[in-house]
Formats: structure tokens, sequence, C-alpha cells
């Protein structure tokens, strides 16, 4: 993607999506936390219905500490990889609470000393909760910005450290967003949906899909 087409790229997106946000459910920083854990290598939708049962009877780390371990699985365990993801929230909620006061950090670096808590789900948190400029590469943006050539990469790093050097200021903040639903509905992994992409013109695919 050429530089010149970066900003009317997110223009675009913006335009039709004035105020992403993300697709899980939660109303608190550690809710949050909690549900981007629970998400890796599952979708939002399976995460969603399982913290609907369990943030309504536990939705702080102390709360959690309190279900105990076999309390907390039997929440959580129609997501995939319940029983690692649990012992690991376990943890997390017993480092906040003797660490932390009971708070998340905002700092990357302690967010990242939490198990189960990598640069990925450090950069939502980051990014969703305290609205600062961080870069969560999950599959869908990796997709993205290899296809459209925004950030070309080996590896999530690699993509990420492009994306933060290539979106312009006033679209930082949300790009992480606009990247993601644009990845998971129109530019599919198999199939992209060229024919109604509103931002193709910018794209640097050139074997565009027909449509059906």
């Amino acid at each position: 993607m050429k530089s010149s087409h970066i900003a009317p790229f997110f223009a675009t997106l913006k335009a039709a999506n004035p105020q992403p946000n993300t697709e899980l459910e939660y109303t608190s920083v550690f809710e949050l936390l909690a549900a981007v854990l629970l998400s890796a290598q599952a979708t939002d939708v399976g995460v969603n219905k399982a913290t609907r049962k369990l943030f309504p009877v536990a939705n702080t780390p102390q709360a959690i500490l309190d279900l105990g371990l076999d309390g907390l699985t039997d929440y959580i365990k129609t997501i995939g990889l319940f029983r690692s993801k649990a012992r690991h929230l376990m943890e997390t909620c017993r480092m906040l609470v003797e660490l932390h006061g009971g708070l998340v950090p905002r700092s990357r670096e302690a967010l990242e000393a939490l198990p189960g808590v990598g640069r990925k789900t450090a950069n939502v948190v980051l990014n969703v909760a305290f609205g600062q400029a961080a870069m969560a590469v999950d599959t869908h943006i990796f997709r993205v910005s290899n296809r459209t050539g925004l950030a070309p990469g080996k590896n999530p790093l690699q993509v990420e450290l492009q994306l933060m050097k290539r979106i312009p200021a006033e679209y930082l903040v949300d790009a992480h967003h606009w990247l993601i639903l644009h990845g998971r509905y129109v530019c599919l992994a198999r199939k992209p949906q060229c024919w109604r992409c509103g931002v193709s013109q910018f794209c640097g695919l050139k074997d565009q899909t027909p449509a059906p």
C-alpha cells in the first residue's frame, strides 16, 4: 500500500464506523482483561456466552479467587483451552490482589507479568481500557496488514511495529478495531469479499475476488 493511501484508507473506515469497539462484552477494566485472556484461540461470541454467566457472579479479582479453581472452571468450560485459562486467570487474580490492590495495572510490563497475558492481550487492555495507542495483532490484523500491503511482516511483532510507524496519529487509537472488524467481516481469510470492500481502491491486493 502506498504511503499516500494510508490516510484515506483509515478515513474511509472511520466514516463507516466512527466509534469502533471490541465485540467482547465487559463493564470494567478487570472484566475486559479477563475476557481477553479467555479469548485466546476462541471466538468473542463463545467468550461472551461464558462471561454472561460468570461476571454477574464474580467480576473482581477477589470474587474470582473466592470461586476457587473448580468453580471458575465450571463457568468457562465451554471455551477452548479452558483448564489452562482457568489456572492463568486464577493466578492473575492472585497477583492483582497481592501486588496491585485488586486493580489492573496501566503499564505494559506489569500487564505482561500476569499469567496468560502476553503482548497481544496487554495491547488490547492498554488500547481499549486506557485509550493508549497500542496495536494488538491477531490473525485478522496480521492477514489484513500483509494482504493489503499496509504493514507487511513475517510475524505479529513485525506487523505491529510497522503499523505503529505507518498509521497517522489521528487514527492510531481506533485502528486496532477497524482492522480487526475489516478482517472479520470483509477481508476474509479464504475468500476476501473485495466486491463489497469500501477500501479496495487503496489495497495492494492484485487478484481481487469476483462477486459470487
